[in-house]
């Protein structure tokens, strides 16, 4: 039996059509390993307990670096923030976009070694993270000199 060419075009559009319906872009979705930070990430204010961003962990080179790619409820009379407290190259940058984490390699079951910016402060800390809960929650370390000086954050995986 041979196909018409409308026939085996319905048979091709079909599957990614539901891809689409259930996953939004054809190919967005992609399931996350569990065992690395990579990927999408709500951060949660250790003060508040709010969500104040959505941030993307990506791995280059062997090393994670994260930018921040959404605020969550930001300042209706300040529609495009500015991270006024940085100094250096990163003094006036907008906060969407800005490179929050940088330079963290794998050590054993956590990532050590890089820097983290509070775009609140303008302060860069030492950071080290882990994952934690089969990949649910992330454990973020801001500390200056030895980690018992610092304060941590919970993020949550944006599934």
């Amino acid at each position: 039996m041979r196909l018409r060419p409308l026939k085996l075009f319905v048979a091709s559009i079909v599957p990614l059509a539901i891809a689409t319906l259930v996953h939004g872009e054809a190919g967005d979705a992609q399931p996350f390993d569990p065992a690395t930070p990579v990927g999408h990430w709500k951060t949660v204010d250790d003060v508040t307990g709010k969500v104040n961003s959505l941030v993307d962990i990506r791995e280059q080179d062997g090393k994670l670096y994260s930018r921040i790619e959404k605020l969550i409820n930001p300042d209706p009379n300040d529609p495009a923030p500015r991270c006024i407290r940085c100094q250096g190259d990163l003094k006036g940058k907008p906060l969407v976009g800005l490179q929050i984490l940088w330079g963290l390699k794998k050590n054993g079951d956590q990532w050590t070694g890089g820097e983290i910016l509070d775009p609140n402060s303008g302060k860069i800390y030492r950071c080290s993270i882990t994952v934690k809960e089969g990949g649910k929650k992330l454990r973020v370390r801001g500390f200056i000199g030895f980690s018992l000086l610092g304060r941590t954050e919970y993020w949550l995986r944006d599934a």
